[in-house]
């Protein structure tokens, strides 16, 4: 499997010829012109994780990928979906996709929750959306929330430590600002490499392979 990021929490995962899309969002670029695209999952209904306004263009250019996300986020769309909920297994191309969480992080009680799913692909990686959800397996890859209005630093160090992944890479980053978001990271790779958890920075693009 090939991991790829397009900025904040933008990944393409790809498996042979099955190529999924998370969370296409207004803070992310460069998947525009994406095709060959199995699957577009969405974890949440947020402007940050789906931009409506792109959504769309997707699909014209994957008029065969499936779009899966929750039922709060589905009604808001005007595209076909599939409504997934924590628990659900489904089969996108070759991969096996597991389902996990249910809530949106709280960002203040005054402000209301929304839904929020974690995607794991292959029992191997795992995307837990704006939340902090333990699927409580062991994971390979953890994409880390790592700066947000509902984050502090230490709570991504903690999760961080729950799961214990093989490999963390960042997301969620786009809301730090650039003179420090090296400050975040070296905190978060530190920790890492404590756990023996390699730390890879995505940002600039480039494919991981598993």
């Amino acid at each position: 499997m090939r991991i790829r990021k397009f900025r904040h929490s933008c990944v393409l995962l790809e498996d042979g010829d099955t190529r999924l899309l998370v969370d296409p969002g207004t803070f992310s670029s460069g998947f525009e012109e994406l095709t060959g695209l199995t699957g577009v999952l969405l974890t949440h209904q947020h402007a940050d994780h789906v931009d409506v306004d792109r959504l769309g263009g997707i699909f014209e250019r994957n008029p065969d990928a499936q779009l899966i996300c929750d039922a709060q986020t589905a009604e808001r769309l005007a595209l076909p979906s599939k409504a997934v909920q924590h628990g659900d297994v489904l089969t996108l191309g070759s991969v096996g996709v597991e389902v996990f969480g249910e809530w949106h992080a709280v960002i203040h009680p005054d402000i209301p929750s929304v839904r929020n799913v974690g995607y794991l692909f292959d029992d191997r990686v795992f995307h837990p959306g704006d939340a902090f959800t333990d699927p409580g397996r062991p994971v390979d890859v953890l994409a880390l929330p790592t700066g947000a209005p509902w984050l502090k630093a230490s709570e991504a160090i903690d999760y961080l430590r729950a799961i214990r992944p093989r490999v963390a890479f960042p997301v969620h980053e786009s809301v730090l600002a650039a003179p420090g978001i090296g400050l975040y990271y070296g905190l978060y790779s530190r920790f890492a490499e404590e756990q023996d958890t390699e730390w890879r920075d995505l940002d600039r693009g480039e494919p991981f392979e598993l």
